[in-house]
């Protein structure tokens, strides 16, 4: 079992991360007030560990905010998540697949792109099966089907 480590909200397109410390998120829409909305690409998630891990190997510190992601968790892996099941409080989120590090990460670190691709190390992305609010604390566990 995980838990809830910061949640962020992107109000628009190449827009700030606001820090929140609770989100809505909308049944098959995505997370209440974020830019992006719809599809599969409802909420990103990354992992703090993983993140700890590529600021280590970097010799950085940038805060995860960086990573541009909605949620950070820690304690659950996000590895070969594909269309798992991931609850979030009393949310579910179906796994849609591997977030892709895009150009962005080395314009916040030179070589942050390239050591994020292998194994999923730039989080998850999914659609929200089931809404309501998720707060810092949470818990995150996958369901078994």
């Amino acid at each position: 079992m995980g838990t809830v480590k910061k949640i962020w909200i992107k109000r628009f397109k190449r827009g700030p991360m606001d820090s929140v410390n609770e989100a809505n998120l909308v049944t098959q829409q995505g997370i209440e007030g974020n830019a992006d909305q719809g599809l599969n690409r409802q909420i990103t998630i990354i992992e703090e560990e993983v993140w700890a891990g590529l600021m280590h190997q970097m010799d950085a510190e940038l805060d995860p905010s960086t990573r541009r992601a909605n949620v950070l968790i820690s304690g659950l892996s996000l590895k070969d998540s594909r269309n798992k099941i991931l609850k979030v409080g009393d949310s579910r989120i179906l796994i849609k697949g591997e977030t892709k590090p895009c150009e962005r990460m080395d314009e916040a670190l030179d070589g942050l792109q390239d050591l994020m691709r292998p194994e999923w190390r730039g989080g998850a992305y999914g659609r929200i099966l089931e809404g309501g609010a998720i707060k810092v604390g949470d818990s995150v566990s996958w369901v078994e089907e």
